[in-house]
């Protein structure tokens, strides 16, 4: 079972993207005192209609700091004090300002329902963000407005990635007839940069238990080592047989699913080894339900599976077999369309991929406008 690995105080403001060790509780009153959320004038909320006299201003960082004595107003602006007691704002275009005088120009009165009371985001002590909270852009905003210079965040997990493969050229410019450039590297690099401290590169490894052996040798310090390739069935597929031979138990091999079959998840001490086919497709599905809430796990999130969400299908979709199908599509208008090309080695397809449909073993046709389950792909990026 998958453990946060602890935890280390940061600035909030390098904080983007962990996850809160602890729950944050407000240190002070946001709002501190009541605001005007208008431009306009405040009076007293006993003297809604005035006529008034204009006796200063309150300014965003510059309060009036008295109370209203009887007919008085002052201008306010967008998010200044209101003046201490109970007041109102009149709206700027409600109003008719001859020198000092102020009166109403026969539209609305002034109300104090344009005043943001003191509180009304939270008040001192309240909890602000639960534990396993992801520090996103809006989540730092709250926590630096709640008083806090810095977070107590998940420590990242350190990867090392390692692809295998007799076919795999390193350089994409110098590739022989019998061979692909490797980029299942760097593709899953690039889906775990965000979760993780480092990342060591490990490859591409020759198909021999020998270089298997060296590179699982020098992916030893890792938290999680990911494997591309080399973990099915065939003569070559030595990765297996190489993780046992060095101590590592396998905790399963293989899952009902597709794209993905030949998954493998192994542990050696306090490593965690996640085995990802080599095809493409299946490397990077695979990763999105399996590494990477592993990695989210491993850095402190208290909810670290992908969501779903139900959308129509645009199009119909054919049965499954004896796996879960997760179909790649792109989003429409409305709902969800399943891409053509579904080969677990196309990657202009996987690219183009802005959505899984998640579909159970033995379904159905799904119709089009049936309702499916569907895992948004931010961006494309997968994370």
């Amino acid at each position: 079972m998958a453990a946060p690995l602890g935890s280390e105080r940061l600035p909030t403001g390098d904080a983007s993207g962990r996850y809160l060790a602890a729950p944050l509780l407000a240190r002070r009153t946001q709002p501190p005192a009541d605001l005007s959320a208008m431009d306009g004038y405040a009076v007293r909320a006993d003297e809604l209609t005035g006529p008034w006299q204009v006796v200063g201003e309150s300014a965003a960082g510059h309060p009036f700091g008295r109370a209203l004595a009887p007919g008085e107003a002052i201008r306010i602006s967008t998010g200044a004090l209101m003046p201490p007691g109970e007041a109102a704002v009149l709206l700027q275009e409600n109003a008719v300002r001859e020198g000092d005088a102020l009166r109403l120009n026969g539209e609305d009165e002034a109300t104090p329902r344009h005043v943001r009371r003191k509180g009304l985001d939270f008040a001192q002590d309240d909890v602000l963000l639960a534990a396993g909270s992801r520090m996103s852009p809006a989540a730092m905003a709250l926590a630096l407005v709640g008083g806090h210079g810095s977070v107590e965040a998940g420590r990242l997990p350190r990867l090392a990635v390692l692809d295998s493969g007799d076919e795999l050229a390193a350089d994409p410019e110098a590739v022989a007839p019998h061979q692909i450039p490797a980029s299942n590297g760097a593709m899953l690099a690039a889906m775990c940069a965000g979760l993780v401290s480092h990342i060591d590169r490990v490859g591409p490894v020759p198909d021999s238990m020998e270089a298997m052996r060296a590179a699982l040798a020098q992916a030893g310090a890792a938290d999680v080592l990911v494997t591309s390739g080399g973990a099915s069935v065939g003569d070559h597929d030595l990765v297996r047989p190489a993780l046992e031979e060095w101590g590592a138990e396998i905790a399963f091999w293989r899952i009902a699913m597709k794209p993905g079959k030949p998954l493998l998840i192994a542990r050696k001490g306090a490593q965690f080894v996640v085995g990802l086919p080599g095809n493409p497709v299946s490397s990077m599905v695979t990763a999105y339900l399996f590494l990477l809430p592993l990695l989210r796990r491993l850095a402190g999130a208290a909810q670290p599976l992908p969501r779903a969400i139900t959308l129509p299908t645009l199009n119909a979709l054919p049965p499954t077999g004896s796996r879960a199908e997760f179909v790649r599509a792109r989003m429409g208008d409305g709902g969800v369309a399943l891409l053509g090309q579904q080969d677990s080695s196309a990657l202009r397809a996987l690219a183009a991929s802005e959505a899984l449909i998640a579909r159970p073993a033995n379904a159905n046709e799904a119709k089009a406008g049936d309702l499916a389950s569907v895992y948004l792909l931010s961006g494309g990026g997968w994370t």
